[in-house]
């Protein structure tokens, strides 16, 4: 799965958020000042050619549903932060955020919560 710039992640949450979406739908979900229709086209037809979304014509207009899941976007990004950042260890990555005071002693407790709930399904 090829790395999107900060700027085809921007547009991509919008269209994982829309669903099924029109690039005015995109940029009217932009807060202000909303970048130009065109640019917003420009970064859109790059995720097609990336093939994060599938482009379908209705006539002069063009709809564009998402390929990739957010979710395993998220897995695959993470996996690679995890590899280069932390030597492939989520625990390496939770302990960071815990000495940099990112984690709280409640995030933990709901973490360990998730992890009870899960060994239990």
């Amino acid at each position: 799965m090829e790395r999107l710039t900060a700027q085809e992640e921007e547009i991509m949450l919008y269209i994982w958020k829309l669903g099924p979406c029109f690039i005015r739908d995109i940029v009217n979900e932009i807060s202000e000042p909303k970048p130009p229709y065109t640019s917003v086209a420009s970064v859109v037809r790059n995720l097609e050619k990336k093939q994060y979304v599938s482009a379908t014509k209705f006539g002069p207009i063009t709809q564009y549903t998402p390929v990739v899941k957010e979710s395993d976007y998220k897995r695959a990004f993470m996996s690679k932060v995890v590899h280069n950042y932390f030597t492939g260890s989520y625990k390496e990555m939770v302990s960071f955020f815990i000495k940099d005071r990112k984690l709280s002693k409640e995030d933990l407790r709901e973490l360990m919560d998730i992890i009870e709930n899960e060994k239990e399904s």
